[in-house]
């Protein structure tokens, strides 16, 4: 028999989601989704560009300033800002997914 807890629809909200912005350097993460804040419009361009769940997603490099990061996903390298890079849900490898 499988229980089924109801949560809160507001997926950041578990302890090993962390967002886009949030993940270490070098640290390989699964791509959860985005959050609902998130414009369709943003969310299709990403998914255009290969920002797909279950999409294996690393932080390539962390400028200081607020700089935008580069960030790995789809065998491609992409230069988020701050303000997107926040919106995008991600679980690092190997944490739990039924936090």
């Amino acid at each position: 028999m499988i229980r089924v807890l109801a949560r809160e629809p507001f997926v950041a909200a578990t302890i090993d989601t962390l967002t886009l912005w949030d993940l270490p350097l070098n640290t390989p993460a699964e791509l959860i989704g985005f959050t609902d804040t998130l414009s369709d419009r943003y969310c299709g361009r990403l998914q255009e560009f290969g920002f797909h769940s279950g999409e294996e997603i690393s932080c390539q490099q962390q400028p200081g300033f607020g700089a935008p990061r580069v960030f790995r996903v789809s065998n491609a390298t992409y230069c988020l800002d701050q303000e997107l890079a926040e919106q995008v849900l991600v679980r690092p490898v190997g944490a739990s997914p039924n936090a």
